[in-house]
């Protein structure tokens, strides 16, 4: 995609490979692969732990996906005064 804007960052919708982590915590709405009671964890029946294990899943995996999707701030020049572009998306420090 390309980008008439300075610096070449693209807008709209694009595409990384690092968002089909994010498919991970789907695993979930198959329900046959959770409706049972056994193995127990501490008492606790297999439907119970493996939701609480999901949940740990999901916000590791959106983790991992911020992280190495998140580009690092572009610096400026000292005292070069950013564009119109820049300043409507709020990028301006």
């Amino acid at each position: 995609m390309s980008s008439d804007k300075p610096g070449g960052r693209a807008s709209g919708l694009v595409f990384n490979p690092w968002n089909l982590v994010l498919l991970i915590p789907f695993i979930v709405l198959l329900t046959p692969l959770y409706n049972k009671e056994s193995p127990t964890l501490f008492g606790m029946p297999f439907f119970y732990w493996f939701q609480f294990l999901v949940i740990v899943v999901g916000v590791l995996s959106t983790i991992v996906v911020y992280r190495m999707t998140t580009k690092a701030p572009v610096r400026r020049a000292p005292g070069e005064t950013p564009d119109v572009d820049e300043l409507d998306e709020g990028s301006a420090e």
